[in-house]
């Protein structure tokens, strides 16, 4: 394998508790289980040497005219990286059984079959976990069925194979050569098991956790399992834009990035994975943020998949009905996928980093943050239902937006979870006037007990608050906080929230000015952070959020022109499966932890709105025309 892929040169595939990355030569590169946010078993995505790996691949590296390529299956999650060379055609097939239930498992199968269509290939497998972050050592034991077991602390990962294949150890490692002909296939099969507090005592020890050996039958069953999951789950889809390919893609990367246990997205499936190549803005994005989890219930709903909105909505209820935080606060920024408020950072020094952007951290000491706006994003994913009226967890709502009446006026670290100091920011309080506004619409639509003289007083002081000091007479915008002319691409979120009308003089002055200072070819920054530092050295791509959400105000500001441009400027910095990651480098590479889910459900939200104005556009011409 390459010492380092391309960041975004890769395609997902997961069970719905756990998830891996896929390289485009057939390598496993990042994969932790039995959770999104466990130790890793594969992370060479992060240390090439240190980090495992697990290759499966046709031998066509020193073959002319050789060509490799990757895509899914439509409409799937089920992943085929093909081997095209003059000696014949072959494929790999990756995917993972879905899981849907409630009750999170201690096992995880990743099936990886070879396969060949056309002429003969010859295959190469090499296996080499490397458990905890590579910190542990394991042991490796070869069974009599002729599978292996690599036994690490408190994890073990079975390899199994159907013929042709012959396990071969190597040390910790385990590798294999075999040749397939066209019509004939291979399967190998990496099945995790926890070994401990799973209730299984001692068995994985004595080879039977993974199950019988697999079959060729046992295999094309599973993969017909899979396959026919996600073709039925998509049936629930309610669109039919012109943006289709992107728009599924990105509710099945959102889905395979939700927890099915408790129903909670993760923000990305990996950790560490650099801003900037070199630099130190490298964070763990495998848990639950309140404002991005929030946010993706409008694009899942607008879509028709209710269940998985409700579902995290229900998990955000136990949030806020437990009241347990690291910061003291009603709720904090981001949780584990199970509710846990503690995600003490730790930096893993022994791991170079992707590209040796280091340092790799795990865990995420921005859990302890002040980030007022993520009342408002609670507010604004309870808001969007028609059940709200019979939920539990009222009065635990109701009780948050009393104490926010309270502690709104405060400078906090704000969205971008800035390290260099708290400030009033504009966003900040944008959003603490949706929690007031959306909890006022809830009681009275649903008649639940609330202040509702005290809500409106608070919405009012904080309306008038955003006016006098989070607008520049300079700059004639809206600005990032009040002691900066300095914009921020976070609010283009106000015309979509109600705060002001999309056509509104000032929202228009304000996205005029963002247009001269944010967007770079229809790409958009977050910040200027040497305008506005954010205590970390180094600099970072366009936003891809922003951009999306670029979209989305020029549409509904009419400008539709400008906005298809953009929309479809910007899914041309799609990989070669249609996935992101959360920014675009100043060479058009994708930056930063990858798939990022913010990413696709602004994908969405900005297809949606485009759809609908461009929609309102043909009917006006329509309807000009002479009958």
């Amino acid at each position: 394998m390459d010492e380092y892929p391309p960041i975004a040169d890769h395609g997902l595939v997961g069970d719905l508790q756990t998830a891996a990355l896929v390289a485009a030569d057939g390598t496993v590169d990042w994969w932790c289980t039995p959770r999104f946010d466990s130790p890793s078993m594969f992370a060479s995505l992060l240390d090439s040497d240190r980090g495992g790996h697990c290759r499966l691949a046709a031998d066509v590296s020193d073959v002319d005219g050789a060509t490799v390529r990757q895509l899914y299956l439509t409409d799937t999650a089920v992943l085929v990286t093909r081997f095209m060379a003059p000696g014949g055609v072959g494929e790999v097939v990756d995917f993972m059984e879905p899981d849907p239930s409630t009750v999170p498992s201690p096992r995880h199968r990743l099936i990886r079959v070879a396969r060949v269509v056309r002429g003969s290939l010859p295959f190469e497998l090499l296996c080499r976990p490397r458990f905890d972050y590579g910190r542990a050592s394991h042991t490796l034991r070869h069974l009599d069925d002729g599978s292996m077991v690599f036994q690490g602390p408190g994890t073990d990962l079975r390899l199994q194979a159907t013929a042709p294949v012959t396990l071969h150890p190597d040390g910790q490692d385990v590798s294999a050569r075999f040749t397939l002909n066209a019509g004939e296939l291979a399967a190998v099969v990496l099945t995790s098991t926890s070994t401990s507090g799973d209730g299984d005592g001692d068995a994985g020890r004595h080879g039977h956790r993974g199950g019988p050996p697999p079959t060729v039958e046992s295999i094309v069953k599973a993969f017909d399992t899979c396959r026919a999951f996600w073709l039925d789950w998509l049936r629930a889809s309610r669109y039919r834009g012109r943006w289709h390919e992107m728009v599924t893609r990105s509710a099945i990367t959102l889905k395979l990035l939700t927890y099915a246990p408790t129903g909670a997205p993760i923000a990305a499936a990996t950790m560490g994975l650099p801003e900037q190549i070199g630099g130190e803005r490298n964070w763990d994005y495998r848990y639950t943020w309140i404002r991005d989890a929030s946010l993706s219930v409008h694009a899942l709903t607008a879509l028709g998949f209710t269940r998985e909105a409700n579902a995290f909505r229900g998990w955000l209820r136990g949030r806020l009905d437990a009241g347990v935080t690291v910061s003291g606060e009603p709720l904090q920024i981001m949780y584990r996928v199970d509710g846990e408020p503690h995600l003490t950072e730790e930096v893993l020094d022994h791991l170079e980093g992707y590209r040796r952007s280091a340092p790799v951290r795990a865990g995420n000491a921005a859990a302890d943050q002040i980030q007022l706006d993520i009342y408002g994003e609670t507010a604004y994913a309870l808001a969007e239902t028609k059940d709200i009226g019979a939920v539990r967890g009222w009065n635990a709502f109701a009780g948050v937006t009393d104490w926010l009446t309270e502690h709104w006026d405060r400078p906090d670290e704000g969205i971008w979870e800035t390290r260099g100091g708290r400030q009033n920011f504009t966003y900040s309080r944008l959003m603490t006037w949706v929690a007031f506004d959306r909890a006022i619409t809830l009681a009275t639509t649903h008649s639940r007990p609330g202040d509702l003289t005290r809500w409106r007083g608070a919405r009012d002081r904080v309306f008038q608050q955003i006016l006098d000091r989070g607008w520049s007479d300079k700059r004639h915008a809206f600005v990032q906080h009040y002691d900066t002319d300095v914009l921020d691409a976070s609010l283009l979120l106000m015309p979509r929230v109600g705060f002001l009308a999309p056509d509104d003089p000032d929202w228009l002055s304000t996205l005029d000015a963002m247009d001269d200072e944010l967007v770079s070819d229809s790409l958009v920054y977050r910040y200027d952070p040497d305008a506005s530092p954010d205590g970390l050295r180094g600099s970072e791509g366009t936003f891809n959020l922003c951009t999306f959400l670029y979209v989305q105000a020029l549409a509904r500001a009419g400008r539709l022109d400008a906005a298809r441009y953009a929309f479809d400027k910007m899914l041309t910095y799609a990989n070669h499966v249609g996935l992101f990651a959360e920014e675009i480098g100043p060479s058009g590479e994708q930056l930063g932890n990858f798939p990022q889910a913010f990413t696709h459900l602004a994908l969405i939200d900005a297809a949606i709105a485009l759809d609908e104005e461009l929609d309102r556009a043909e009917q006006l011409v329509g309807d000009r025309q002479p009958a």
